[in-house]
């Protein structure tokens, strides 16, 4: 297939992005006014909690009180909105390179020549280098079929069988004698971050373990690795 010469961007579609920006602050909003309109009744109930919130919203007059729930209500959409959106994968694929990047954070950016299969696992997006190493293994809530078609778009080796090395992985357990110490270590700490979805300390501690040859996975919760080969 011929490279197409543009880069193709994949993201949120419009009619995603609408949902976001506008579908988050109407269900803020509606919130906000139902709260509103049950509040006299919840602080007429004396097992209730919160009262004191309750009756403060209760002795609100109309139609200030009505105003003011619709306000915080979208207001409170649209922090959800803001949230929703750092967290969105732009992912950038052109014929020589392509560029990952997430809530407005600098793009990494991998070579053609560096990336020898690319992927879906699950919901995760995974670029292979050299051998059996994982150069990126991003999660993300785009459309699988539009990742696809921009990378074979571009002539890169999308792998629709998934995980070549995917027979390579073993479930984590402490102290595994095939473990280098050091690893066993960071997935040990890695287990604590998967079991509070962390992040930040999820992406910091599998680089810390790509630096030593381990690729891992996770799936329910549970760590699953394997090493790198050449």
């Amino acid at each position: 297939m011929a490279r197409v010469r543009e880069e193709t961007t994949v993201s949120y579609s419009r009619a995603e992005w609408a949902l976001i920006w506008l579908g988050f602050p109407l269900i803020g909003a509606g919130a906000g006014w139902g709260l509103q309109a049950a509040a006299g009744w919840v602080a007429g109930l004396a097992w209730a909690p919160f009262q004191g919130p309750f009756k403060l919203v209760a002795s609100i007059d109309q139609p200030w009180a009505t105003i003011g729930a619709l306000a915080l209500g979208a207001i409170a959409g649209v922090v959800v909105a803001l949230l929703a959106a750092a967290d969105v994968l732009q992912v950038r694929v052109g014929g020589d390179t392509v560029a990952v990047s997430r809530g407005g954070k600098p793009a990494r950016e991998f070579p053609r020549a560096s990336v020898t299969g690319v992927f879906q696992d699950a919901k995760h997006l995974v670029l292979l280098g050299e051998g059996t190493a994982e150069l990126l293994r991003e999660k993300h809530d785009l459309t699988e079929a539009r990742l696809r078609q921009a990378f074979t778009a571009h002539g890169w080796p999308w792998l629709p069988d998934g995980d070549p090395w995917a027979g390579q992985y073993r479930r984590f357990v402490d102290d595994d004698p095939d473990l280098p110490p050091a690893a066993n270590a960071l997935l040990k700490a890695r287990a604590v971050a998967v079991s509070k979805d962390d992040g930040h300390d999820l992406a910091e501690l599998r680089q810390e373990l790509t630096k030593l040859g381990v690729v891992v996975r996770d799936e329910k919760k549970r760590q699953y690795w394997r090493l790198v080969t050449d």
